[in-house]
């Protein structure tokens, strides 16, 4: 994504309310024209609400499969790994317009809480950013806790925007890039998405009903 392109949605962020929800996922646009998601804020909504489906990948129902109770721990790693960054996840989501939960699922899911993290292809850091979407996203050290957390955030609500409402589609350009959304004509058929996807979603579920959002 370019600079430039990125700039331009950028601005239709301010009023973006924040995702909220857990057993069922809609999206709908609330008076102000932003994306609303979630599943308890239905008041929010002007208009026609949408249930979001999980694109036009035929293993995925709307609802996701799930991941094992082993699993999450796993990917969880305590409460010792997320209150690390509790600060920074926090000031991502508000500025955002994020939850924590999402984006503490989707950081466990990517580097695991690892910061020095580095991908076969190059993604790094807490939110596995590749260099040029770092770039885009105006994170100037990689390193920093702080910037590639907010830098994920930011990326997040870009693609949030961009795919009207739809979490599964946004979760696949995180993971696949935008051009293997579009070609595919939602979450692609590549086995590493459709399982990043399934295994972010559940994770997310998991999170809010650990923490009392469920």
């Amino acid at each position: 994504m370019s600079r430039a392109a990125a700039m331009l949605l950028l601005g239709t962020l301010a009023l973006v309310p924040s995702l909220a929800g857990a057993d069922e996922v809609f999206s709908c646009k609330d008076a102000d024209g932003n994306w609303v998601f979630g599943n308890v804020e239905q008041h929010r909504c002007v208009g026609k609400v949408k249930r979001t489906g999980m694109g036009h990948s035929p293993s995925h129902a709307r609802r996701p499969s799930g991941i094992s109770g082993a699993e999450a721990r796993g990917l969880m790693l305590g409460p010792a790994a997320y209150k690390e960054y509790e600060e920074h996840i926090r000031a991502a989501a508000a500025k955002y317009s994020l939850s924590e939960e999402l984006l503490q699922a989707v950081m466990a899911v990517e580097s695991g809480y690892r910061r020095d993290a580095v991908s076969v292809k190059g993604a790094q850091g807490l939110m596995q950013l590749m260099p040029d979407t770092a770039s885009d996203m105006y994170v100037r050290d990689v390193w920093s806790p702080k910037e590639n957390i907010e830098g994920g955030a930011r990326y997040l609500r870009i693609l949030a925007n961009q795919y009207g409402g739809n979490l599964e589609k946004t979760l696949a350009a995180y993971n696949a890039g935008p051009e293997a959304v579009k070609r595919a004509g939602g979450v692609p058929r590549y086995q590493e998405t459709k399982d990043y996807v399934r295994k972010v979603l559940s994770l997310y579920e998991k999170l809010k009903q650990q923490n009392g959002k469920g």
